[in-house]
């Protein structure tokens, strides 16, 4: 075992780590029930287009699972944080897979649309560990998240593989239990649902092109007549910008709609970009 290699990666920022895991604090960044003081980068900002993946590894038991040692969270409290969750429109789809002895009794409590959900041990099953670290005498990763992490490690960014290719990898000869997975309350059949989903992944974006600047058009009529004039002390407490509206396609292209008086423009761009357009208007316009 090399004991240098960075689980996390060069990208990945831990929010919450050490005793800052805590049952109250998981099902607290599930549902968004913070106070207004609360960080936002320590806030699960998802909305109804979101694809949530929850990965969950430890000691656990029928319907519960450890936090820290000292706490427990139940398969009640997790159903009823995705009700919430669903209530508040705060996701699309969920991937719920969870590591522990007895695993699948997790998710059979689940009630709210679009979960899919897999666990690594049947009831009154146990779920293995795959090596130990000789120096610190325990076991550093179970059989399951192994092969899971195996598995993943292959995928690229645009792969096409869909959740089933990952299903098959849990076989009783790698895992040593009987993995469970719940389909039922997740409108999409798993051999359509792409890795990619949930996990890493390239978007597409698409560039519309326009003969006219984008800033021309927004200020300027068809003729050629300025709409807007420039901005001054007398002007400025009434300047009011293009309306500017931002929406995402069933192809996750991007598009803003810039309107001023009679002419509109539709132009495809990313989202890198918005706030530059949107300073330009309030300066130079």
């Amino acid at each position: 075992m090399d004991q240098a290699i960075d689980l996390y990666g060069d990208l990945i920022e831990v929010d919450y780590r050490g005793y800052e895991v805590t049952v109250e604090n998981f099902i607290r960044l599930l549902t968004d029930r913070w106070d207004a003081n609360h960080p936002r980068s320590k806030r699960l900002l998802t909305d109804e287009n979101s694809n949530i993946f929850i990965y969950l590894t430890g000691h656990g038991g029928n319907e519960f699972l450890k936090f820290q040692d000292a706490e427990e969270i139940g398969s009640y409290d997790i159903a009823d944080a995705f009700e919430q969750m669903y209530e508040k429109k705060r996701y699309n789809e969920i991937f719920f897979m969870i590591d522990t002895c007895q695993a699948n009794s997790m998710y059979e409590r689940f009630y709210s649309p679009n979960i899919l959900a897999v666990g690594s041990s049947a009831v009154d099953e146990s779920s293995y560990s795959h090596h130990s670290d000789l120096d610190i005498g325990v076991a550093v990763i179970d059989r399951f998240t192994y092969y899971t992490l195996d598995f993943l490690e292959k995928i690229k960014k645009n792969s096409q593989e869909t959740m089933d290719k990952l299903f098959d990898v849990y076989t009783y000869e790698n895992v040593h239990s009987t993995p469970g997975i719940r389909t039922d309350l997740f409108k999409r059949d798993i051999h359509d649902v792409r890795l990619t989903d949930f996990f890493g992944n390239v978007q597409d974006v698409v560039v519309d092109e326009v003969e006219d600047d984008i800033l021309y058009i927004a200020n300027h009529n068809e003729n050629g007549d300025r709409v807007s004039e420039p901005m001054n002390d007398s002007n400025k407490a009434d300047f009011k910008p293009s309306q500017i509206s931002l929406n995402t396609d069933t192809d996750e292209s991007t598009i803003l709609r810039i309107t001023s008086q009679n002419k509109t423009a539709s132009v495809l761009i990313t989202l890198a970009i918005l706030g530059a357009i949107w300073v330009s208007l309030k300066q130079g316009y």
